[in-house]
């Protein structure tokens, strides 16, 4: 047998079903490559071995009860993951990535949290994150920044960046990240990986606060389609009686991911709601990795053709305006204030300073946005983008800072918040707009500027589905081989 962490999750998944592998045994292997690679990579802020060694004992204890009775296993039974430092883990403490918060343990697990155990899984800990996951890069002030496994002096991106250095590095098998405007899309994009933002409600949200656009959905990073589709089945709530992919009268998405995507049309466009107030021009590896894209779906017998898309200009003011309401209104005491990102900060005086009647107007104009731009995609079954407009960009890029093994102060940040955000829509100018529109996305590593997978920085399409599709486009990711 491989090592364990060569397996793909399905693979890792069938072992542990089998007992070929025992759940203790995966934990234990897995948490000792976060203790060698985690210290160079910055993917974790907690590790909670010895709590994940006696929930993989019990896992295991499970196994035997199972083989002795006849019960059936969950669907994740035995496998490892983790949770970016945004989700509640009951008794262990959520950072929100900020040196302004109290950090106590939480008492109960959040929704995903409670989701994911309920199927089986094994927390092995809390992954690096931005402050309040509001950036494309995972950074701050309390822990080292995430790194990318393929060239550690670049960023492993945003906001789910400590989670996809951990998928990219093997440190888990598969993780879930959550998506308010590319925060899956994006670091798989850095990182080499396959990260599928589903569409507005296909994934439960649990209770949330500061999203009044609806924004944030939960989606899984993983190395491939399959692997991506298992941890999908997990997420998504089966109808009463069925058995998902075990079997059963609804398939899951593990079983659609397998099968081959009819003939489709697809659009290939280069347009973006921010061009007009951030002009930008993609990198010549950005469109390579469009080309690739291009021949590789052509090739797999799809039609592709240029799709024009008229973005309204109003759009960069409402969406920013939506997505910091959520800091604006967030319990700091104003004494620590001061020991938010610069960025943080800005944005948060800004959030406070507006009217509900402002946020409204916003709200309004991005719910017209987003039936105009759905009616535009609509033309063609999916419409094909660069997912990223540059390679993964050196740590400290965006805030000016300094970057060496450990994080920084506040001195050592430059503060300048709208450079900051610029670089930000400038690296990824196509992502935001999908949350927006509610859609299905999915990020497919097809390109890497050494020309080897594996070689030199990654770098991805993305292709956007309607409502829905979040079988086809796990579907074509398969069929293009990742």
């Amino acid at each position: 047998m491989a090592d364990i962490h060569e397996l793909s999750a399905v693979e890792l998944r069938d072992a542990l079903r089998s007992g070929e592998v025992s759940a203790r045994d995966a934990a234990g292997h897995f948490l000792d490559r976060i203790t060698a690679e985690n210290p160079h990579l910055g993917a974790f802020i907690t590790v909670t071995a010895e709590q994940a060694l006696r929930d993989a004992a019990a896992s295991d204890g499970i196994h035997a009860r199972s083989t002795r009775d006849g019960t059936g296993l969950p669907l994740l039974h035995g496998m490892p993951v983790a949770f970016k430092d945004l989700t509640d883990v009951a008794g262990v403490i959520t950072t929100h990535g900020s040196a302004a918060l109290e950090h106590k343990p939480a008492l109960l697990d959040g929704a995903l949290a409670a989701t994911l155990k309920s199927a089986g899984v094994i927390s092995l800990g809390k992954t690096q994150v931005p402050e309040f996951g509001l950036t494309a890069y995972s950074e701050n002030r309390i822990a080292p920044p995430s790194r990318n496994p393929h060239a550690p002096s670049r960023s492993s991106g945003g906001s789910s960046g400590g989670s996809a250095a951990a998928v990219a590095a093997r440190l888990v098998p598969f993780a879930p990240g959550s998506d308010g405007g590319g925060s899956v899309r994006i670091p798989a994009a850095a990182c080499g990986l396959v990260g599928l933002k589903p569409g507005r409600g296909l994934v439960p949200a649990g209770e949330s606060t500061g999203d009044p656009a609806g924004l944030v959905v939960t989606g899984p990073l993983a190395r491939s389609a399959t692997d991506a589709a298992l941890l999908l089945d997990a997420l998504v709530p089966r109808p009463q009686g069925t058995q998902g992919t075990q079997g059963g009268s609804a398939p899951g998405y593990l079983e659609l991911a397998a099968h081959e995507p009819r003939r489709l049309r697809i659009g290939v466009s280069l347009d973006s709601p921010w061009q007009t107030i951030f002009p930008f021009v993609p990198e010549p590896e950005a469109l390579d990795a469009l080309a690739a894209g291009v021949r590789l779906l052509e090739a797999a017998g799809h039609e592709t053709s240029e799709a024009v898309i008229r973005y309204d200009n109003r759009y960069p003011d409402a969406f920013t305006t939506a997505w910091t309401a959520g800091v604006g209104s967030a319990r700091i005491i104003p004494q620590r204030e001061a020991l938010l990102t610069p960025l943080t900060r800005t944005f948060r005086r800004r959030a406070q300073q507006r009217s509900p009647a402002r946020l409204n107007e916003s709200l309004g104009f991005l719910r017209q946005f987003q039936y105009d731009t759905i009616a535009q995609y609509a033309a063609w079954d999916l419409i094909l983008m660069p997912a990223l407009a540059q390679t993964p960009r050196p740590v400290g890029w965006f805030t000016g800072a300094a970057h060496g093994d450990g994080y920084w102060p506040a001195a050592e940040w430059a503060g300048d918040a709208d450079g900051d955000y610029r670089k930000q829509c400038e690296y990824a100018p196509w992502s935001s707009m999908v949350n927006v529109c509610g859609l299905p996305a999915i990020s497919i590593p097809v390109h890497w500027t050494g020309g080897a997978q594996g070689s030199g920085l990654p770098l991805g399409i993305q292709l956007i589905g309607p409502m829905g599709s979040e079988a086809l486009l796990l579907q074509v990711a398969a069929q293009l081989g990742f």
